[in-house]
């Protein structure tokens, strides 16, 4: 109850005023970098609770000098205020483009999807970020039709590209992108292939290179990620709802998934699927590695034998070639009698029990109906 929360408040703050006052102190600012005036360090409890071969040399008074006895000018509260420059976002220029559709949408009228351009380089942060505040602010959770807005971009994203990118925004990169792209996806669609330069060099394969950073899709909600390349660490960790279908990825991968999907055409680093539990992740791995990679803690592995199942898992792949231009989709495809059962399916135990029990009740429900 609200009054519950008031009286919690009311008794901390009058606890918070007793010690103040133990400490002859008025205020909190007053308390804020005091650490060498109210605390001390006891070495009987320091040598007691450590080692003393290991902690017989060791002086932590220092750490709790007050800042301002080594510089008189250190500031130890709030008194500037920060200037996060949002006038200087390149968010600006795409709100600018993009207010139309959004303002036709928000009447109830139709508008025709529009397509933009930009070029960026890895100083322009979390592109897109202001532009889904916008459209959540006067759309709601729903957001745009699908692809409204379509973003094509050349060159290097910056970090969270694509951050709690809102429905109806597609986001394309000819290049590259940086640390937690797609970070919090919230129904958008971001698609991130190599340039035309790069795929022009016979040597490279798009599917052997890094193209996305760390924390790819970190607690996506919704939406859909496409990635011609390989993934770093932790990718899709925290997802709950969205589709990511990447080329490889690093350690750590679909750690703590909760749900959505997650396709891997490629290798994967350890770790994989720790604490997953819920979700299914599905890894191409035609030479057997990926057992040995995943963390068994909360998951089990197997192959894709409903025939559902694997026209969906098709439908993945068949989209990440149609967004990407995928070489390695496109052979799987090519032969996908025998790359089907290169497929492993990483299902959490316990969501696969879930699902059975919700398949069975329906099943009982319809039976109930016939009858």
């Amino acid at each position: 109850m609200p009054e519950h929360v008031i009286n919690y408040f009311w008794l901390m703050a009058e606890d918070i005023r007793k010690t103040l006052a133990s400490l002859g102190m008025r205020s909190m600012d007053e308390l804020v970098g005091a650490a060498g005036d109210v605390l001390e360090v006891d070495p009987q409890v320091l040598r007691k609770n450590g080692r003393p071969d290991k902690t017989r040399g060791l002086d932590l008074a220092p750490l709790l000098q007050p800042a301002q006895e080594l510089n008189p000018e250190a500031g130890c509260l709030h008194r500037t205020r920060q200037d996060h420059e949002l006038e200087k976002k390149a968010d600006n220029g795409l709100i600018e483009s993009a207010i139309p559709v959004i303002e036709a949408h928000a009447r109830g009228e139709k508008f025709d999807p529009i397509t933009l351009d930009f070029h960026l380089t890895n100083v322009d942060r979390t592109f897109g970020t202001m532009l889904s505040s916008l459209i959540s602010k006067r759309l709601g959770v729903g957001g745009l039709p699908e692809d409204s807005i379509t973003v094509s971009l050349n060159g290097s994203s910056g970090q969270c590209l694509g951050f709690t990118l809102a429905p109806g925004v597609t986001i394309k990169v000819k290049g590259d992108a940086n640390d937690g792209c797609a970070k919090g996806l919230s129904g958008g669609r971001v698609i991130v292939a190599p340039d035309e330069e790069q795929l022009a060099q016979p040597t490279f394969v798009a599917s052997d290179n890094v193209i996305v950073g760390n924390c790819g899709l970190y607690g996506a909600t919704r939406g859909e990620a496409f990635f011609r390349g390989k993934a770093g660490e932790r990718f899709c960790v925290r997802n709950s709802g969205a589709l990511a279908v990447v080329e490889g990825l690093g350690d750590h991968g679909a750690e703590y998934m909760t749900g959505g999907r997650l396709v891997v055409l490629g290798v994967t680093g350890r770790n994989f699927a720790a604490g997953m539990s819920g979700g299914i992740a599905y890894i191409y791995d035609p030479d057997n590695a990926f057992p040995d990679k995943c963390n068994p803690g909360m998951v089990s592995l197997g192959k894709v034998d409903a025939q559902e199942e694997r026209d969906q898992l098709k439908d993945y792949v068949a989209k990440h070639l149609q967004e990407t231009d995928s070489d390695r989709a496109r052979m799987i495809l090519d032969t996908w009698d025998t790359s089907l059962d290169h497929f492993v399916r990483v299902m959490p135990v316990d969501y696969a029990r879930v699902l059975e029990e919700k398949a069975m009740a329906e099943a009982e429900d319809n039976a109930a109906l016939a009858a």
